[in-house]
């Protein structure tokens, strides 16, 4: 425990010169108490019991988190599950805060300004506690940031930038990192048509659009309509190390995440993976060309002729 409360004190030490080297003030760099541990900070359950179990029990609300767009087009996904996951948020609160968007120009011109209406009809978030800044450069964005974290009316910040800026590196996302712990609030970085790299975020997701479904109805489904709004998330770093693709939907009215089957790792692929039995009424269609190789020996003209088939419980088979 002495040399464990050394190394502490070294590695502080340490980050206060890098601090006064940097012009920062040194107490923003310290861990508050209790929050020693990452895996002992609060979370933020996303309501989906697989994914929050790969995240060990949900966000952490007192962390960096890197959502990301592999292209630019998913813009509008990427910024329409941050606001729903303010949504989460606001509604575990005690008391409703202010989320803080911070944009850069380059983004906010090609995607669009998040429009207030359509918050509050996403999440819940009322025109009136979304604040917008706009900041031509990433420097500037990164300064609006690292001064309004600490701010205790914000329940939560938003950085929106494009690609991947050189000066976006370890240690400026550290220092937001830092400060989110500092100051127990969520920090979203949202990385619009970027490419994972290293960074200080505990956690990376990367979000596109997914097709919505058809609006269900008392009657059924309604025939035409488009369902909920839905995402596909690709857990890209987690703590625990795992990787995970969920379909989420998103519904509004009740402020929470439902999992939707996902085909494409097999939890609803209505074709069967082997072929049926002799009993069955039909076989699975080939998944590929198949390629015939011709056994050693065999003509090359003539046809090779087939094993012979024998029927299970007829003898033993043999190995040899």
């Amino acid at each position: 425990m002495a040399n464990r409360a050394v190394a502490r004190d070294a590695v502080f030490a340490l980050r206060r010169e890098i601090a006064r080297i940097e012009g920062a003030l040194p107490q923003r760099l310290e861990v508050p108490a209790g929050a020693e541990g990452e895996g002992e900070a609060p979370r933020l359950p996303i309501g989906v019991g697989s994914l929050d179990r790969l995240l060990g029990g949900g966000l952490m609300r007192a962390a960096l988190t890197e959502i990301h767009g592999r292209e630019t087009r998913d813009a509008g996904a990427v910024a329409g599950f941050a606001l729903a996951l303010a949504g989460l948020l606001l509604r575990q609160a005690k008391e409703p805060g202010l989320v803080l968007w911070v944009g850069m120009s380059g983004v906010l011109q090609e995607a669009g300004f998040p429009h207030a209406v359509g918050a509050q009809a996403l999440s819940g978030l009322a025109p009136e506690r979304l604040l917008l800044a706009q900041a031509p450069k990433l420097a500037d964005a990164l300064w609006v940031a690292e001064e309004a974290i600490p701010l205790q009316k914000l329940a939560a910040v938003v950085v929106e930038v494009h690609g991947n800026p050189e000066k976006l590196d370890l240690t400026a996302t550290r220092r937001l990192h830092r400060r989110a712990q500092a100051a127990g609030r969520p920090v979203l970085l949202l990385r619009q048509a970027a490419r994972p790299e290293a960074t200080a975020a505990p956690v990376r997701l990367v979000v596109a659009p997914a097709s919505s479904g058809t609006r269900s109805t008392l009657a059924g489904l309604l025939a035409g309509s488009i369902g909920l709004p839905a995402f596909t998330v690709s857990l890209d770093k987690s703590p625990a190390a795992l990787p995970g693709l969920f379909t989420l939907e998103w519904n509004s009215d009740d402020c929470l995440f439902t999992e939707r089957a996902n085909p494409q790792i097999g939890t609803a692929d209505p074709v069967a993976v082997v072929s049926l039995s002799g009993r069955g009424t039909g076989a699975a269609p080939a998944s590929g060309q198949v390629v015939a190789f011709r056994r050693k020996g065999a003509s090359a003209a003539g046809a090779e002729p087939a094993a012979p088939q024998h029927g299970a419980g007829r003898g033993p088979r043999r190995t040899g």
